[in-house]
């Protein structure tokens, strides 16, 4: 057999990717694993595609075409991949080819029935399996068709799907080739698909399996609904038996066809429990071997099962490591802080160790092990209280846990219950002065960093940045802080019981709160605006700014007439802000110091839809509407029953709301501006490395994580050159993974639901965080750099940390995915009046760009309008 050419399965293994496929690769795999029987046969390596195409010149010019071709015309990939497609297929396969591949045939008798199986080099791989994307044929018969087929095979590299798939996991298409596996042909009694981990709720204790009467292409194609069987512990829970009146046979001559069933065989299930049990048991031992859970196609041939192709599960979200076989209950950090993208490993590690509770990584995102606080009934009323407020659904999926009575063990009590959460508010005294001394506490703990870390380098850098971590969390647990925050959250919730109590008021301290003091968020938003105002009157500036390409336009404005003083104002914005950024927990993005033109886009927006001075004639209109709102409440509330002692509690409820209410959003700023004293010593040692030739590019430092730098640097060396390649592969692949709130250590991941009916029908369910009703257009807007937002407009995005809120000084309404009512999006929409609703689950997908929408913000719902 010529080996350049074509390989014997049996003499394939899982390393040989590049030269046999993901088919090919985990075919030769599978059939080295003992027990497990796959249908013998020969791969057509990707040597011979690429002479093959090689033969052909004009493959290359279109390939260089269709690189060019926006992913989104789907017309021009469908006409492009369809030429060559065309073009593979009418290349002859050189004679020595043909002779190898038909020695291979003859071992096996030359009239013996085939499939005929495309093995992309990017195809059943951890992170994307390219299921369908390439062709199949079945049931080939003679080498003239066999040949006929492998040249298929090759030209489905480019059918439309997987041209498209390939942009979407930004996979280049001179990157992959192709290989053919040829096996003899299965005449099974029974097929179908067995996953070893539910692909739905991602269960690994659970497998399931889809079976029906043939071969496997009825069920691919959707031709019959398969009986579905769920197993678990070795046995089966779960079954639901279709009626399958349709399968796929083989020909004698060659092909396949459709039959009709015979009705009486319709509802008779494929598979017997036992084997079902059987197959299971297999799949565990595939899925030991290859190291994660597995999407199996199997066929039942005399009682025997056959192994025709295995993949990983690409879609399962992973499990944190827990070290032991216990059950674990974990809480994500991520739809807390308002940012549930992936992490880079420096991001994730430099966030564990800065953190206050112990945090675990998986999937790029890091969550909470709440296990032994809902084990204590001393602490799960708490806990589940605290979280209920800050994200329904994440108390819903906990309760949900929980309800089943057996994952999580109910532990004795170790101590006496505390009081019950939102009781007293924190024996502080309102007084602004507290807020002073503690901004001016953060101000100076900052300073002193930066003047200390200036001499820092090397080992001794990170060092001292250990110790400096110390600090940040001594500054974090600050007792005189913690009773601030909450003295403010306390007040709000006492506010909106009391007066929906007393008043029939649904949210009034949304009203209460506008313009309160303090809010280094709301202020950033507002400071923006001052920005603008310096601009509008200098047309070469506004001009500029409109043409901006890079982040060097700064530089440009002196020449201009008026831009020293734009440049002096947006500097003095980035002295100020310029350490914040989307997803700014990651130390790994770049902050708007280092990529300042992410604000260009909104500052051009403030110059078109604003006035002059609409920054503090906006907070003077909220001052002033919290106060009337004030005046009226305690007017209503005097005319009560007992009516001067309720005006009285909630006046100095007012009071205290609106001294510490700003403070909330002053811990954070604190945490990035340390953040960023930290990334920029931390980016003079890339610098170095790059310099000595241990990284290639200073970036490659956030692939690595805290513990790993700090050895490169002190070893001055990278001991495994693959693993930056390796960790950026697998950030990119994280992408495609959306993080649960909750997540078990069985794999489940579990999204909670609110479980009301007091909604319209059709409506999108949220959580009511700020007060009001608005009708507009939605701008769905998943990137703030390419916000374009006009006044009225709504803002429908993922989720909005901090950074976002300069946005919100534009907008008329506010809905996020992502959010609870004190999280940064809520307390800003608050203090700037917009009605919103947060926790809408996939509000990006069901609410289309320019769409019209209502959002109810008091009642917690979207309308989307005809």
């Amino acid at each position: 057999m010529n080996q350049q050419y074509v390989w014997d399965l049996q003499d394939v293994d899982a390393t040989q990717v590049s030269l046999v496929g993901g088919k090919g690769a985990h075919l030769g795999a599978l059939s080295r694993i003992e027990g497990v029987r796959v249908p013998g046969g020969f791969c057509v390596t990707t040597e011979a595609f690429r002479r093959v195409v090689a033969q052909a010149p004009p493959v290359d010019d279109l390939l260089d075409r269709l690189s060019r071709v926006d992913a989104d015309d789907r017309e021009a990939i469908r006409t492009l991949s369809a030429r060559i497609r065309r073009a593979v297929e009418e290349i002859a396969v050189p004679d020595d080819l043909a002779a190898a591949i038909t020695g291979a045939l003859a071992r096996a008798g030359e009239r013996a029935a085939y499939a005929v199986r495309s093995s992309a080099t990017a195809e059943d791989l951890p992170t994307a399996s390219f299921a369908g994307q390439q062709d199949t044929y079945l049931n080939v018969i003679g080498p003239a068709a066999v040949l006929r087929h492998i040249s298929r095979c090759w030209a489905s590299l480019f059918t439309e799907r997987a041209v498209i798939y390939r942009r979407r996991n930004g996979i280049d298409d001179r990157s992959v080739h192709m290989a053919v596996v040829v096996q003899q042909m299965a005449f099974p009694h029974a097929s179908g698909i067995l996953f070893t981990a539910d692909p739905v709720t991602g269960n690994r204790k659970v497998a399931t399996v889809d079976a029906g009467f043939g071969l496997g292409e009825a069920l691919v194609s959707g031709l019959v609904n398969p009986d579905v069987f769920a197993v678990r512990d070795g046995e089966v829970v779960t079954r639901a038996i279709a009626a399958k009146q349709r399968a796929v046979t083989a020909l004698p001559a060659g092909g396949t066809r459709e039959v009709a069933i015979d009705a009486q065989q319709q509802e008779q299930p494929a598979l017997t429990d036992a084997q079902v049990v059987r197959l299971v048991e297999l799949g565990r031992r595939i899925e030991a071997h290859f190291g994660s859970p597995q999407d199996i196609e199997w066929c039942l041939v005399d009682d025997g099962f056959r192994i025709v192709q295995s993949r990983p599960i690409t879609t399962l979200f992973p499990v944190p490591e827990s070290g032991d076989r216990e059950n674990h209950v974990y809480v994500s950090v991520g739809h807390g802080q308002m940012m549930t993208d992936p992490m880079k490993p420096l991001g994730f590690s430099m966030w564990q160790l800065t953190a206050m509770v112990p945090m675990h990584e998986a999937g790029g995102r890091l969550f909470v092990d709440v296990t032994a606080r809902l084990a204590s009934p001393a602490s799960r009323a708490g806990l589940l209280d605290a979280l209920g407020k800050g994200d329904p659904l994440v108390r819903d999926a906990l309760e949900t846990v929980l309800d089943r009575g057996d994952f999580v063990p109910s532990l004795p009590d170790t101590a006496p219950a505390g009081p019950p959460p939102g009781g007293a508010p924190a024996p502080i005294e309102t007084d602004p002065a507290v807020v002073t001394a503690l901004i001016e506490r953060s101000r100076v703990s900052i300073a002193a960093l930066e003047r200390d870390i200036r001499t820092k380098s090397g080992p001794e850098l990170f060092d001292f940045l250990l110790e400096a971590f110390e600090e940040h969390k001594r500054v974090l647990s600050d007792p005189l802080s913690i009773q601030a925050i909450m003295a403010g959250m306390e007040a709000t919730w006492w506010l909106n019981d009391k007066l929906q109590e007393w008043l029939g008021e649904k949210n009034a301290a949304d009203t209460l709160t506008l313009s309160a003091p303090d809010n280094i968020t709301s202020e950033m938003g507002l400071a923006l605006l001052d920005v603008a105002d310096v601009i509008r009157p200098l047309p070469e500036v506004v001009a500029h700014l409109r043409g901006v390409q890079n982040d060097g336009f700064l530089d440009g404005l002196a020449k201009l007439p008026g831009g020293a003083e734009a440049r002096d104002a947006i500097e003095a914005y980035l002295d100020r802000y310029g350490m914040r950024c989307v997803g700014e927990i990651d130390i790994a993005r770049p902050r708007w110091r280092e990529r300042p033109s992410t604000l260009v886009p909104v500052i051009l927006d403030n110059v078109r839809n604003f006035g002059p001075g609409a920054a503090e004639r906006r907070f003077e209109e909220g001052r002033l509407r919290a106060q009337q709102k004030e005046q009226e409440v305690l007017s209503r509330l005097r005319a009560l029953p007992e009516g001067d002692r309720k005006a009285d509690e909630t006046r100095r409820m007012i009071d205290r709301v609106r001294t510490f209410i700003g403070y909330r959003e002053y811990p954070k700023y604190g945490i990035i501006s340390r953040y960023f004293v930290y990334k920029q010593a931390l980016m003079e040692e890339a610098g170095r490395l790059v310099r000595a030739g241990v990284i290639t590019e200073p970036e490659d430092v956030f692939y690595l994580t805290f513990q790993e730098l700090h050895e490169v640097v002190r070893a001055n060396r990278l001991e495994d050159r693959e693993l930056v390649a390796q960790r950026k592969e697998a950030f990119r692949a994280y992408h495609a993974l959306t993080p649960p709130r909750v997540l078990t250590s069985d794999g489940e991941a579990l999204t909670g639901a609110y479980r009301r009916d007091d909604v319209p029908a059709g409506a999108l369910v949220g959580v009511p965080v700020s007060a009001g009703t608005v009708e507009g257009r939605a701008r769905v807007v998943l990137d703030m750099a390419e916000a374009d937002l006009e006044a009225g407009d709504i803002l429908v995005t993922a989720f909005t940390d901090p950074s976002w809120s300069p946005l919100f000084v534009g907008i008329a309404g506010l809905v996020t995915e992502v959010g609870g009512l004190m999280t940064h999006g809520a307390v800003i929409a608050r203090e700037y009046g917009l009605p919103a609703v947060v926790g809408v689950e996939r509000a990006t997908r069901l609410i289309r760009d320019g769409q019209r929408i209502r959002v109810h913000g008091t009642d917690g719902y979207v309308e989307i309008l005809p």
